[in-house]
């Protein structure tokens, strides 16, 4: 059996092992390929994560790829007893806000970009646009302006606010896990989802509500 086939078979038998067991193997052997399976296991994933949570593909890849190295590089400091989802959320984030401060212009500029050109669809109502079942909701956002609209606003948020929607209406995470990749409480988790669809409401009756055009 030759180097590839050796490779290929690794990674097969590496497929059916959970996410914490690869992270112990690669931080016992350094072996890449395990570090290859984890990031096909997730690297759709987190990068249409970090796309819709930054606003903007490029800067998305930079956060997608610093990411990664993280992982690479903290592979040690990973807890074998907790979960390697949400600590991987939990890098990805923190990456996403660190893009953000070192460019904070970006997010304006994207707004103009994508403020032209779309259809008028109103129907429904703001939370049917921010909660869909469909497998590429950033797709979808891109076609309709109530999801542009919703997409826009929750940037306006607070980061705080910001990350709860994002973990879990778009990433679907359980409360629980959510919390567990923020590092804060449950409860912090619900009110502070409580808190964002309450403003989001509000914003969506005035900007609706008030004849302007968008």
């Amino acid at each position: 059996m030759n180097a590839i086939q050796t490779a290929a078979s690794t990674a097969n038998l590496q497929s059916d092992l959970s996410d914490e067991s690869l992270m112990i193997q690669y931080r016992e052997s350094g072996d890449r390929a395990i570090y290859g399976v984890l990031m096909s296991r997730y690297e759709r994933e987190i990068y249409s994560y970090l796309r819709r949570y930054i606003g903007d593909a490029e800067l998305a890849e930079d956060a997608f790829q610093g990411t990664f190295l993280q992982i690479h590089l903290k592979c040690q400091q990973f807890d074998c007893s907790r979960r390697f989802r949400p600590w991987l959320y939990a890098i990805a984030t923190n990456q996403a806000i660190d893009i953000q401060r070192r460019n904070k212009r970006h997010r304006m500029v994207s707004l103009d970009r994508t403020s032209k050109g779309e259809q008028d669809d109103r129907s429904g109502n703001w939370s049917e646009k921010l909660v869909g079942d469909c497998p590429d909701p950033l797709d979808v956002a891109a076609e309709h302006e109530d999801s542009r609209w919703v997409h826009d606003s929750v940037d306006t948020l607070g980061e705080s606010l910001k990350q709860v929607v994002h973990l879990v209406y778009y990433q679907g995470m359980k409360y629980r896990e959510a919390a567990e990749t923020l590092g804060i409480p449950v409860g912090t988790v619900k009110s502070r989802l409580h808190a964002a669809v309450g403003r989001l409401g509000l914003m969506w009756e005035e900007s609706h509500d008030s004849g302007d055009s968008q």
